[in-house]
């Protein structure tokens, strides 16, 4: 299944709530993005049908390792690319904003010479 851009949304919201919270659940997701339950709902259900994301027993959210791995590299991605764009004089709010974006489409090989060359 190819990830879309909310799909990898998604993961990133489950991997930074899981660093606070002991149990994410779908709940959860609908506060950190601001979107409908059934929106969740719909989402959770191709993040799950894809290998991306386990759902317990206790309705608790896991990332499976593919959805790790795409977590953690739109993370990487967004904390990049808001530092470099901080660097060229931007607000945070708009860097954050702005690398939020560009995070999804950014090839690899742009991405890496970013980070090589971020001031």
């Amino acid at each position: 299944m190819g990830l879309k851009e909310s799909g990898e949304m998604y993961l990133e919201a489950i991997y930074l709530l899981s660093k606070d919270l002991p149990l994410v659940r779908a709940v959860d997701i609908c506060e950190h993005r601001g979107v409908s339950k059934p929106s969740v709902s719909r989402a959770l259900g191709i993040l799950k049908n894809g290998g991306y994301v386990d759902v317990g027993e206790d309705g608790g959210l896991s990332l499976t390792e593919v959805g790790l791995s795409v977590a953690k590299k739109m993370y990487e991605r967004h904390t990049v690319l808001t530092e470099y764009f901080v660097s060229l004089g931007v607000s945070e709010a708009v860097a954050s904003e702005d690398a939020c974006k560009i995070e999804h489409v950014l090839s690899d090989e742009t991405f890496e010479a970013i980070k090589k060359n971020k001031k």
